[in-house]
């Protein structure tokens, strides 16, 4: 949803934006084949009664809704994301890092896809261009686990602890779910401030 509503930001700025996409695990210790509800993960994790999880996630699904987006929680199924973040970070280094990333967020929050499977990541990296031995190959080893911890080292070293999070040329944060209207106006203010976006 926020990567949505700054997307339709750099739409409103007329201007060129570089957008780098990082890495960032909400839970690192999260089992890849997991049986538990988003519910009931959020209900443990906060303290609070499964009504008051599906409550709270339902205001984000109509949030969503408002966005263009379908959200089905109901069905989403929770995983271990850092094969996928490898994934995510293979294929940037083949310059399909925004299509990758798109696909696997539509997989987990829309079609409720198991992105922990390497089965569905295959897939899922075929669809955007990816070569499947080289993905496969990729996913069975090691490859890109240290450019995944290097940008989970550098969230650690920014003081990140949540997401979304945005970072503007490197100094100006915004954190949680902005509206549209907030991000184009901390756009058009670094404009002013630093002049045209670094690349």
């Amino acid at each position: 949803m926020g990567k949505k509503r700054l997307e339709d930001a750099i739409k409103q700025i007329e201007q060129p934006v570089k957008v780098v996409y990082r890495c960032f695990e909400l839970d690192p210790h999260a089992k890849r084949d997991n049986d538990k509800s988003i519910y009931e993960a959020l209900a443990a994790k906060y303290g609070m009664s499964l009504d008051q999880a599906r409550a709270n996630t339902q205001n984000m699904v109509q949030m969503a809704k408002a966005e263009g987006l379908d959200f089905q929680m109901d069905t989403l199924v929770l995983t271990n994301t850092f094969d996928a973040h490898r994934l995510t970070m293979y294929a940037k280094s083949k310059g399909k890092m925004y299509e990758m990333a798109d696909r696997l967020l539509r997989a987990y929050y829309t079609e409720s896809k198991h992105i922990g499977d390497h089965n569905t990541l295959l897939e899922l990296a075929g669809e955007v261009g990816l070569d499947h031995n080289e993905v496969a190959n990729m996913l069975t080893g090691n490859d890109m686990s240290e450019e995944v911890r290097s940008d989970e080292d550098m969230s650690r070293r920014y003081g990140i602890s949540g997401v979304p999070f945005f970072l503007i040329n490197q100094k100006y944060a915004l954190t949680g779910a902005q509206g549209t209207d907030v991000f184009v106006s901390a756009l058009q203010q670094v404009l002013e401030q630093d002049g045209p976006f670094k690349k």
